[in-house]
């Protein structure tokens, strides 16, 4: 599987994103002329050779030749994006990045994602920053996007559209809410609005402890010269060796000694329907030789605070352990298929090439009690059936 993994040594913005790849070998021009295909005209890209702290890099400058002072909706981004000749793959990238800008600034300023007003994010530079970042993935067949924490300034301001912000600004760090970052020192905007959406839009997440075999290497530079770090964004192309998903989600555990188990059976239906991944019991011995309970719920990290607080609500414990884990699966997705019983959901399974087809555990119940036949019957009729049309 061929993915980009995104270091953000000195943070990520648009332009570092084109140069990376540029500097990973895509020939400028080629970028060029796929960005022509926007049919907007008024501006040219140029690449430069440089360095930050005696590292070679390019820097890539968007030059606009003349554009008035637009204030675009999304859906005037989307007309553009839309009415381009670019492929399918690129038109769906460059809206899901705006489409997370959208949200953000429509949180940060209390207002509809319709009524959001764009201003540096919609002017014709950050649009080719954003198009151009779509372009060069698809350019180097880029199935999957990773990244490493998100760097980011603190304690400078930077000038807007909106007047004088706090690094890191409000909306960036919206479109940054849950994902892993690290807040620096430095008093300079690191990761911008549209670098931060380009990451939070497409990426993967953080990748640790994997095998990665690494096939180009690129660094975009940042136009400043920032003495405390070397203004670089670098980028690694490589294959992982195998096809999961992955992805971190987070375990809170607790140990219990002193409930009620009848509560147990209500507490796991509950923690389920708020939004857990998972949530089971381990029975243990605990201090003092007393029989106890070990509660794991696996939980997305926007669901953690619903999580915690049900905790506390429904069992006697006072304090809770959490861990960010790191999570391998195979791929899967959703069908329907033919039966002698009518049109069953089932779930398909990809491993080694192949896959693997199982009916939903809930509609074989279903059918069980639809046609009164013993559960083991159903399951294995349908399992034979799916067998002999795969």
């Amino acid at each position: 599987m061929r993915i980009a993994y995104f270091d953000t040594i000195a943070g990520i913005a648009g332009d570092m994103t084109m140069a990376a790849f540029v500097s990973a070998g895509l020939p400028i021009d080629e970028l060029a002329g796929e960005l022509k295909k926007l049919s907007i005209g008024g501006f040219e890209i140029t690449g430069t050779h440089v360095q930050r702290n005696n590292i070679a890099a390019v820097h890539v400058d968007v030059v606009i030749s003349h554009e008035p002072h637009y204030h675009r909706h999304l859906k005037d981004i989307y007309s553009i994006i839309e009415k381009s000749s670019l492929s399918p793959t690129v038109v769906e990238r460059s809206k899901s990045i705006f489409a997370v800008i959208a949200q953000a600034e429509a949180k940060v300023h209390d207002t509809t994602i319709e009524k959001v007003h764009f201003h540096e994010v919609g002017a014709l530079d950050s649009i080719v920053d954003i198009v151009g970042a779509a372009i060069c993935l698809e350019k180097f067949g880029i199935e999957r996007v990773y990244s490493s924490p998100m760097r980011l300034g603190s304690g400078g301001f930077v000038k807007t559209q909106h007047g004088t912000m706090p690094i890191p600004t409000p909306a960036t760090l919206e479109i940054l809410r849950d994902y892993p970052t690290v807040l620096t020192s430095i008093p300079h905007e690191l990761t911008t609005p549209t670098g931060g959406a380009i990451i939070k839009a497409l990426s993967s997440g953080v990748l640790k402890d994997e095998l990665l075999t690494v096939q180009a290497i690129g660094y975009g530079a940042g136009t400043k010269e920032i003495p405390e770090t070397p203004n670089l964004l670098r980028l690694m192309i490589g294959d992982l060796p195998n096809d999961y998903e992955r992805d971190e989600l987070i375990s809170v555990e607790t140990n219990i000694d002193d409930m009620n188990p009848q509560v147990y059976p209500y507490l796991i239906e509950k923690l389920l329907a708020s939004g857990a991944h998972d949530a089971y019991l381990v029975p243990i011995i605990m201090k003092k030789g007393r029989p106890g309970i070990l509660l794991s719920v696996m939980v997305n990290s926007t669901k953690l605070d619903d999580i915690v607080n049900l905790i506390y609500q429904q069992t006697s414990t006072i304090g809770v352990r959490i861990q960010h884990v790191g999570r391998k699966k195979l791929p899967r997705r959703q069908l329907e298929v033919h039966t002698s019983f009518g049109l069953v959901k089932a779930k398909v399974v990809a491993r080694e090439g192949r896959e693997i087809i199982t009916a939903e555990f809930e509609e074989c119940k279903r059918i069980a009690d639809d046609h009164n036949l013993p559960l083991m019957e159903v399951m294995r009729q349908l399992e034979n059936e799916i067998l002999s049309i795969t």
